[in-house]
């Protein structure tokens, strides 16, 4: 069995859920990632992606400068454990409709596992495993 833990990533970035889509941006600008793992305290309250301050900030019309995170955050976050066999996770990225799994233990938020991760693992010839195992071009 191959465990999340084996293809996570633990480079993380968390943002609190009172700072600005802004604020996001630019640490997603900075980091070359593409979302951020909201917290509320030391608990996982969501996350959100570029594409979600695209879709439910801007093309809202809502301030980024003044609104944020925990206005525009998905919620409901499934989670799994670093134990965890890949497939379940995959299971449930299918299940859900997500493409990121926050890894969690023992309520400690410990990486984030991604579609991409499991592509690299599952099918390393595909199109989505090149494309997550390349640097990032931007």
């Amino acid at each position: 069995m191959t465990t999340v833990g084996e293809f996570m990533t633990t480079r993380l970035v968390t943002m609190d859920g009172n700072e600005t889509l802004t604020a996001a941006a630019r640490e997603m600008r900075d980091s070359a990632i593409g979302d951020v793992v909201v917290t509320n305290g030391t608990d996982v309250a969501g996350i959100v992606t570029d594409r979600d301050i695209t879709v439910r900030g801007v093309a809202e019309e809502l301030d980024p400068n003044s609104t944020r995170l925990n206005q525009i955050t998905s919620r409901d976050v499934i989670t799994v454990s670093q134990y965890d066999d890949t497939v379940a996770a995959a299971d449930l990225m299918r299940t859900y409709a997500v493409r990121r799994l926050p890894v969690i233990d023992d309520g400690r938020l410990v990486g984030l596992i991604s579609m991409g991760d499991l592509a690299v693992e599952r099918e390393p010839q595909s199109v989505l495993a090149d494309i997550s195992a390349d640097d990032p071009n931007n």
